[in-house]
């Protein structure tokens, strides 16, 4: 890849699980009254067709990691886990003693923090509760974020007995001076431990998240650290270019140094080669930073056309209702979002009032939700186009600003169809920003996002 490309297109930029992206939403308008209102109507027309999805935030970590932006609570306390999951499920109960009907829960993804920071009984405890109001939907898919240093046999086997048949586990890197400087020190024994544990088990989908960029991070230690995981056979990865965001408050990335992060072009190598290794090997590329190899479900919705994207990430399959329970998680009702409160404190004192916890949140106009859907289309199949009913009038814009990129050979425009190239697949957050109507009407006036290259 021409040095130039990176740096003309290394810019701030969105990556895209909503749109609008959380800094865009107009607040003024939202209320709570108003998300229930669109929840309602979301259920309504969803659940018994589709189902719901559930986003379950748990925030408590052991120790911090200083590359996550997540919201976490670090503690050793294990006596933290009874109180919040007493109010998760008080939040669920809210949630259903609004809707007309039982809930059929599609998707349930366990995220942090680190969920297996809660002992097995707890995580048991939690899923029973929520299924107290709910039932399954046909071909549910229930799955966790597992910490290879405290994921045991029995978290395993506890949530495989609940209906869970996929587990991610946060690998970042094998070097330890990087899993130092990003104070994520765990051996390759442990990840290859729960690894094989998972598939004794039988769990179908076993992903590993690995970042490139990291401080410290040379290319001979992401070439080894995916040989090492092509070593384990994991179904599908994640490959994320870390987001260095040091002035979000609370996210802990002070130890190291600016000048100890690869840019530019010696970041980007690191994720042409790491590519490059990993489709060799049978992984195929489904979406911006995630691979998988064909037997596994997200490959088939890619191929398909069925890949989803939303605050979870990238999913199989597409719910129009995603609830979001326990602290800072995001709520999707297609129509409008909803964030909950962002602290503890804050979380359980409007619980203990008896109201849903959201603290802010945006109403989707008919624009938004036409800008949503082309944003989705690339981030999902590379690929978007238009007819009079999903045009809009600035369309001609977001075509003179691509043919830029088209003369870079990022994308190719035909026939009202905006096609990703492969060249262009690395640049499909810049792609997507040339859709971004909120951004460009508003432009930042410091640094909201992390750099898109």
């Amino acid at each position: 890849m021409a040095i130039s490309l990176v740096q003309k297109y290394n810019v701030p930029g969105p990556r895209y699980t909503s749109y609008p992206t959380v800094p865009y939403w107009d607040e003024q308008s939202f209320s709570t009254a108003k998300w229930k209102e669109s929840f309602v109507k979301s259920f309504t027309e969803s659940n018994a067709t589709e189902g719901i999805s559930l986003y379950i935030h748990l925030p408590f970590c052991e120790s911090l990691c200083t590359f996550c932006g997540c919201h976490k609570r670090i503690t050793k306390r294990h006596d933290v886990e009874d109180k919040y999951i007493q109010a998760v499920l008080k939040e669920w109960d809210l949630y259903c003693d609004a809707l007309p009907e039982t809930p059929l829960i599609k998707e349930i993804h366990l995220g942090g923090g680190t969920p297996t920071f809660f002992s097995p009984a707890n995580l048991e405890l939690l899923l029973l509760g929520i299924f107290k109001r709910a039932q399954r939907a046909d071909n549910y898919e229930f799955s966790f974020e597992g910490h290879p240093n405290n994921t045991t046999r029995a978290h395993l086997q506890k949530l495989y007995d609940l209906g869970f048949r996929r587990v991610s586990f946060g690998v970042q890197d094998y070097n330890e001076r990087v899993q130092k400087a990003i104070h994520r020190e765990q051996p390759f024994h442990n990840v290859a431990k729960v690894t094989f544990w998972a598939k004794e088990i039988g769990y179908t989908s076993i992903s590993h998240d690995l970042v490139f960029g990291l401080p410290f991070q040379r290319l001979k230690d992401v070439v080894d650290t995916i040989e090492k995981t092509k070593s384990l056979a994991p179904h599908r990865l994640a490959f994320y270019s870390y987001a260095h965001v040091p002035w979000i408050k609370g996210n802990g990335q002070r130890g190291f140094k600016d000048e100890d992060v690869p840019k530019d072009q010696k970041k980007r190598q690191l994720y042409e080669v790491g590519k490059m290794i990993l489709q060799k090997n049978g992984f195929h590329e489904i979406g911006m930073d995630h691979f998988a190899i064909e037997s596994d479900s997200m490959y088939d919705s890619f191929k398909q056309g069925k890949l989803h994207r939303n605050f979870m990430g990238y999913t199989s399959s597409k719910t129009q209702l995603m609830i979001g329970l326990g602290v800072s998680s995001i709520s999707d009702s297609w129509y409008a979002f909803a964030q909950n409160e962002k602290t503890l404190e804050d979380y359980y004192a409007r619980l203990d009032n008896n109201e849903l916890p959201v603290f802010k949140g945006h109403l989707l106009t008919e624009e938004d939700l036409i800008i949503r859907r082309h944003i989705l289309n690339l981030m999902c199949r590379f690929e978007t186009s238009w007819t009079p009913e999903t045009s809009f009038p600035e369309i001609e814009q977001v075509i003179d600003q691509l043919q830029e990129m088209e003369n870079d050979d990022l994308v190719k425009i035909e026939n009202n169809t905006i096609f990703v190239t492969e060249k262009g697949k690395p640049f499909v957050r810049n792609i997507c920003m040339a859709f971004d109507l909120r951004l460009k009407r508003k432009a930042p006036q410091t640094q909201l996002f992390s750099m898109t290259i």
